[in-house]
């Protein structure tokens, strides 16, 4: 029981990868100088030990998360990227659909209505790979 006359809640345990990305993020907040190197061979030694995510989380949660790398930023673009591609394809599934039960009841193919807004769609998800965005190049006028 806690203080507030509730069951205590076992502590969540911590894997090996866990514990390497508290490392990560004290390795670069002692890059960054927020911490010297003494303190980050305290918190470091305290994270090897850690078998809990609030111990965890307390020798880091005075710290920034570190800024992704540029390969990281790009493997998460892509992948958002691609994400949206699934949506289009889906949105193409569910309007030549409509097409097709359209196309049924009245016994004769028509035009083909969806290839409008699957061409818009389509371009402006080509544009955005073709064309990059501001925030890739800051020193770019």
């Amino acid at each position: 029981m806690d203080d507030r006359g509730e069951p205590a809640v076992p502590a969540m345990r911590v894997s090996d990868r866990e514990r390497d990305a508290a490392l990560e993020v004290l390795a670069a907040a002692l890059a960054e100088g927020r911490l010297d190197a003494s303190e980050h061979e305290v918190r470091s030694r305290s994270a090897l030990r850690a078998r809990t995510a609030d111990e965890l989380a307390a020798l880091t949660a005075d710290l920034p998360a570190p800024t992704p790398t540029r390969s990281e930023q790009d493997r998460k673009d892509l992948r958002e990227w691609l994400a949206e591609w699934r949506y289009w394809l889906g949105g193409a599934v569910i309007m030549s659909g409509v097409w097709g039960v359209g196309c049924a009841r009245e016994g004769e193919l028509t035009y083909y209505w969806p290839v409008a807004p699957l061409g818009v769609w389509a371009a402006v998800l080509v544009a955005i790979a073709v064309w990059p965005g501001e925030a890739e190049d800051p020193t770019k006028d």
